[in-house]
């Protein structure tokens, strides 16, 4: 007997394509996906019906709260004529130790794609490894490619193409300069970091090819000279609540503030992919200030995701 989809399609596995990574994506998928973005974006803002998927069925799995991530993808998988499924662990088996392979095989025979915000990069890849269709990664400790495609597409909306340009990024080793360094390998663009000692990034996590595209720097000032973009992050992400009060002492040298700001280019972009806490990471005014861009950042992750959902489940469309 032939395995099927739940679409009553035959099963291909090899066709089947996941984003559980930016660089899961060429550079030349990722254009794509940006520029398609915009396409979409267009037509939502000129309330032109486009629904490519008002066959197919998206299930979203948090293991983590989320405020954009849901908001996004169900608005997203809506307006392209789809259904959403929410599950969460304190409502599905996955809260009452299921393995999450077993949960893999029953979802995927049921929906068309999944988004998962969980924990560990390995929990999402062991889902995807037993799931008959696409797999996105709404966010894991180790990376966040649905922002940072979001993020790229801002950029672009407000400087042209991130070719050749110089991002910073201040903050500690996380989900978000992890997948900004695929990014800066991926599209040609040099990535600026800096952080207190003890959070700086892990070497052992940067390819040969990433650190052809990264500065490091001690001093905050010096990583944003000439910088075409400064982004940043919380200083205390979740799972890192107990680390709280020593993170604030460490990273006080690191706020976003103008003389940063100052430093970059004079039409520098500032970013943050929120929530943010005014007053620690960034002052209130860099993120309520004439440069930043945060609120176009978090309505694209609309647009990005719509765009990257058709792309998984219809391919390119000319």
């Amino acid at each position: 007997m032939d395995s099927t989809l739940a679409n009553g399609k035959p099963e291909s596995r090899s066709a089947i394509r996941h984003f559980l990574r930016l660089d899961d994506f060429s550079a030349a998928e990722i254009n794509y996906v940006l520029n398609r973005a915009r396409f979409l974006k267009q037509k939502f803002k000129n309330y032109e019906p486009h629904m490519p998927l008002h066959d197919r069925t998206l299930a979203m799995i948090f293991e983590k709260a989320s405020t954009r991530t849901r908001v996004s993808f169900e608005a997203g998988m809506y307006q392209m004529g789809g259904v959403v499924i929410n599950l969460t662990s304190n409502d599905s088996q996955l809260g009452r130790a299921e393995p999450i392979e077993d949960t893999a095989r029953v979802i995927s025979r049921m929906v068309d794609i999944v988004m998962i915000r969980t924990f560990e990069q390995t929990r999402l890849e062991k889902f995807a490894e037993h799931s008959r269709v696409p797999v996105i990664n709404g966010l894991t400790n180790e990376f966040h490619p649905c922002q940072i495609l979001a993020d790229l597409l801002t950029f672009i909306e407000h400087k042209g193409d991130i070719k050749g340009k110089t991002i910073t990024w201040i903050g500690d080793e996380n989900n978000m300069s992890y997948t900004w360094l695929q990014a800066a390998r991926l599209l040609d663009f040099k990535l600026n970091v800096s952080a207190p000692q003890g959070y700086q990034l892990q070497s052992d996590r940067i390819s040969a090819a990433e650190r052809a595209h990264l500065e490091e720097f001690d001093d905050p000032i010096a990583a944003c000279k000439e910088a075409d973009m400064i982004t940043t992050d919380v200083w205390t992400s979740m799972g890192f609540e107990e680390e709280n009060v020593k993170r604030k002492a460490a990273f006080k040298d690191w706020q976003v503030d103008q003389r940063l700001m100052q430093a970059a280019k004079p039409d520098a972009l500032f970013m943050h992919c929120l929530p943010a806490h005014r007053g620690e990471e960034v002052t209130a005014e860099v993120i309520d200030g004439p440069q930043s861009v945060v609120w176009d950042e978090a309505e694209n992750r609309l647009h990005a995701q719509k765009a990257l959902m058709e792309f998984l489940l219809v391919g390119e469309c000319k």
